[in-house]
């Protein structure tokens, strides 16, 4: 897929086989989505556009690089929030705009609950954060929002730990020229509108709130 950027990496493939695993425990899952979403922040930083200074070591003058752009981090609640530590590690010093958006159960579609997007973008860059893309629903209702915010599509990278075929294409279709990150893609969707064979329901194992 043109704008999808799947990760190759034997540390990512391990780590995503782990949290598929219905043993895995919270602090493992957490752990997990930690490792593969700082990989992922790597990875799609790679192009980020640098600015030089001159600086001075102890021992002689030497020239060196920042960051350009001012980048923002965007989770969507809640399981955004198990990737974020990991963006910020990058990133220590970037605005966190929360985005609250669940999918109901009945007719999937995405429902806005929470924006803590300010009146105007005072970034350059976002990350949208959001580990599992299943029908796609919830990520475009994202997007829409921080496009319609100011920012434009060529300025957004989406981040995610598992999508499916179909929900990436119906983000896609929506955003083409969209960058998408993925450690992992699932060919199936259920009718229930869950990715197979996935890792669950990501929030829940995030935070350790299954019900038994």
């Amino acid at each position: 897929m043109v704008g999808v950027h799947k990760i190759s990496h034997p540390i990512v493939n391990a780590e995503l086989s782990k949290l598929r695993l219905s043993s895995t425990s919270s602090k493992e899952f957490r752990e997990g989505i930690n490792h593969i979403a700082l990989i992922l922040g790597l990875e799609a930083s790679k192009d980020l556009e640098e600015v030089t200074f001159d600086g001075q070591t102890p021992i002689a003058a030497f020239k060196g690089t920042n960051i350009k752009p001012r980048v923002g981090l965007t989770p969507i609640l809640r399981a955004g929030l198990g990737m974020t530590d990991a963006l910020l590690t990058l990133f220590p010093y970037a605005p966190v705009y929360h985005l609250g958006i669940f999918r109901e159960k009945v007719t999937l579609q995405p429902v806005e609950y929470y924006s803590k997007l300010p009146a105007q973008p005072p970034v350059d860059i976002v990350y949208l954060l959001d580990p599992l893309i299943a029908t796609g629903g919830t990520a475009v209702a994202a997007l829409t929002m921080i496009v319609d915010w100011g920012i434009p599509v060529d300025k957004i990278k989406l981040l995610c730990v598992l999508a499916s075929q179909e929900g990436l294409k119906n983000v896609q279709s929506g955003f083409p020229g969209l960058e998408i990150w993925v450690a992992g893609i699932d060919e199936t969707l259920t009718k229930e509108g869950l990715i197979s064979p996935g890792l669950g329901d990501t929030g829940d194992r995030l935070f350790n709130t299954l019900r038994p």
